[in-house]
C-alpha cells in the first residue's frame, strides 16, 4: 500500500502543472485525499483536500482560485491542477491519505496528523 505523487518540474512564473497522486494497493474510496507542500526552511503547509465520502473538497488560501483538487473515476489516482504559479508556490508538494476522513473546515496544522498514508513528495520549482 503506497502513494505516489508526481509531476512536479520547472516552470516559470504564471505556467501551471498538474500533480498526480496514485494510490497502489487500495483506492481512494471513502478516503479523504490531501496535498501538502513544504518550501526550504519552512514548516509544511496544508494546500488542497479531497473527500470521498462526501465530496467536498477544500482549499487553503495559498490555493483558492488557482489550484484545483480531483480524481479519476477509478478513485486510483487524485491530482492537484496548479494554474498561475508563482515563485513562492516553489516547495516539495506532497500528497497524503486517509480512509474514513472528511476536509478540514479551516486550515489547521493538526489535519494533517490524521493522514496514513503518505506519497514521497515532488519537488515544484517556480522560476521568476
Amino acid at each position: 500500500v503506497q502513494l505516489q505523487a508526481s509531476g512536479g518540474g520547472l516552470v516559470q512564473a504564471g505556467g501551471s502543472l498538474r500533480l498526480s497522486c496514485a494510490a497502489s494497493g487500495f483506492t481512494f474510496h471513502y478516503y479523504a485525499v490531501g496535498w501538502f507542500r513544504q518550501a526550504p526552511g519552512k514548516a509544511r503547509e496544508f494546500v488542497a483536500c479531497l473527500s470521498d465520502g462526501d465530496g467536498h473538497t477544500y482549499y487553503a488560501d495559498i490555493a483558492k482560485g488557482r489550484f484545483t483538487i480531483s480524481g479519476d473515476n477509478a478513485k486510483t489516482t487524485a491530482f492537484l491542477q496548479m494554474n498561475s504559479l508563482k515563485p513562492e508556490d516553489t516547495a516539495v508538494y506532497y500528497c497524503a491519505a486517509d480512509k474514513w476522513s472528511r476536509c478540514p473546515t479551516v486550515t489547521n496544522r493538526f489535519w494533517a496528523d490524521g493522514m496514513t498514508f503518505w506519497g514521497e513528495g515532488t519537488l515544484v520549482t517556480v522560476s521568476s
